[in-house]
């Protein structure tokens, strides 16, 4: 989501067994190519993007970190020097609360209220019959909430 506008810049429809930072990569693609020219200058992320993988790919792309990490995450590098940088810049914040206030983290709440918004004007189920017709009803209702979002 674009904290600003609240628009859906990407989305992956899973089932309960794939973990969010799985998709990490392929929202952080989509999201490029659909913002164009611009750049993409923070990611948010609550626990579950809290994996080498997923701060490999926004040290690799020059993307700050807004990724909430683990109350007990390691400074060590093992495998990934840009979340040990982000874990030992939280302790040196004086831990959550500091962090939060400075990488604005209760912004990421701006994508629960579109996941609720979405529900609400369009229902929390969907029709469809097989998985593959769920999920492209499930992102049709995020594009049509992106089209009324550009009616107003």
């Amino acid at each position: 989501m674009d904290v600003k506008t609240k628009e859906t810049l990407a989305i992956e429809i899973t089932d309960e067994t794939i973990a969010d930072s799985e998709k990490f990569d392929d929202l952080i693609s989509q999201t490029e190519q659909n913002i164009e020219d611009k750049k993409i200058k923070r990611v948010l992320g609550d626990g579950g993007y809290d994996d080498k993988d997923c701060f490999n790919t926004l040290d690799k792309k020059k993307i700050e970190s807004g990724i909430k990490t683990r109350i007990n995450a390691s400074t060590k590098s093992r495998g990934s020097p840009y979340r040990a940088k982000c874990v030992r810049e939280r302790q040196k914040l004086g831990g959550y609360k500091g962090w939060r206030d400075k990488y604005e983290y209760g912004k990421r709440w701006i994508s629960e209220s579109v996941f609720s918004a979405v529900k609400r004007i369009f229902g929390e189920t969907v029709r469809a019959a097989s998985i593959n017709g769920m999920f492209r009803e499930a992102k049709m209702k995020f594009m049509c909430y992106n089209m009324l979002l550009n009616c107003v």
